[in-house]
C-alpha cells in the first residue's frame, strides 16, 4: 500500500502565494522523481513542475519565476510554493511519485497519484 496526501489548497487572491504539501506513506523502498499536475475545470490535465531525486527541476513555462517545487527525501514529501497567482492558476493540483516497492522490479516504479487539493484564485 502506497499513498499520496497533498494539503494546502484553497482561496487566494490574484497576487497572492500558496504553500502545497505532499507526503507519501507505505512501504516505500524508494522514490524517484516527483511533481504536480493541474487540471481546471475544461481542461486536460497538464504538468505544473517536477524534481528528480537529484534535485533536478523542470517546470512548466506558464509558471516558470512564479512557482518553485521542493521536496524532502527524509519526510518523503515534495512541495510547491505558488507565489504572484493569477486566476488562470485555478485548478485541482495533484501530487505524482514514482516509487519502489517490493512488488516492483528492480529498475522500474510505481506511478503513485494523489487526490488532489483545489486552489482557487480570485478576488
Amino acid at each position: 500500500q502506497v499513498q499520496l496526501v497533498e494539503s494546502g489548497g484553497g482561496l487566494v487572491q490574484p497576487g497572492g502565494s500558496l504553500r502545497l504539501s505532499c507526503t507519501a506513506s507505505g512501504s516505500i523502498f524508494g522514490i524517484n522523481d516527483m511533481g504536480w499536475y493541474r487540471q481546471a475545470p475544461g481542461n486536460e490535465r497538464e504538468l505544473v513542475a517536477t524534481i528528480t531525486s537529484g534535485g533536478t527541476t523542470n517546470y512548466a513555462d506558464s509558471v516558470k519565476g512564479r512557482f518553485t517545487i521542493s521536496r524532502d527525501n527524509a519526510k518523503n514529501s515534495v512541495y510547491l510554493h505558488m507565489n504572484s497567482l493569477k486566476p488562470e492558476d485555478t485548478a485541482v493540483y495533484y501530487c505524482n511519485a514514482r516509487v519502489r516497492t517490493r512488488s516492483v522490479p528492480p529498475g522500474r516504479y510505481l506511478e503513485v497519484w494523489g487526490q488532489g487539493t483545489l486552489v482557487t484564485v480570485s478576488s
